[in-house]
């Protein structure tokens, strides 16, 4: 099992202002839904590495956003997609789900007109 590496002690040592952290978060994220859709990674090694409860409080806690809480939410639920569908309709949502968190990054990035 991979050790689980808390993005907030990136964005934490991270200097800019909260529009920039979102920004750094939205980037990471994108990365992890590429490594995710190409199969580098697994919605459960996702979840240990990435969307665990502690990244999740702290994306509530200090983003504040609805669009990163939101991102956050899909990420922890994407394993749960294989347990309770058959594999086609599985892997179908699967792809549906990485598609509404990318569109979540690329919202992030817009409001803040990251360029």
């Amino acid at each position: 099992m991979k050790q689980s590496y808390p993005f907030h002690l990136i964005l934490s040592n991270a200097s800019g202002s909260p529009t920039q952290q979102l920004e750094l978060f939205a980037l990471l994220n994108l990365g992890i839904i590429q490594s995710l859709a190409s199969g580098i990674l697994s919605a459960t090694e996702a979840i240990q590495l990435f969307y665990h409860a502690d990244n999740c409080l702290y994306v509530r806690k200090h983003l504040r956003s609805q669009e990163a809480n939101a991102i956050m939410s899909h990420g922890v639920q994407l394993p749960d997609l294989f347990d309770c569908l058959p594999p086609d309709e599985a892997q179908r949502e699967f792809c549906h789900e990485l598609e509404t968190m990318r569109s979540l990054c690329l919202k992030l990035l817009e409001l803040g007109n990251f360029k």
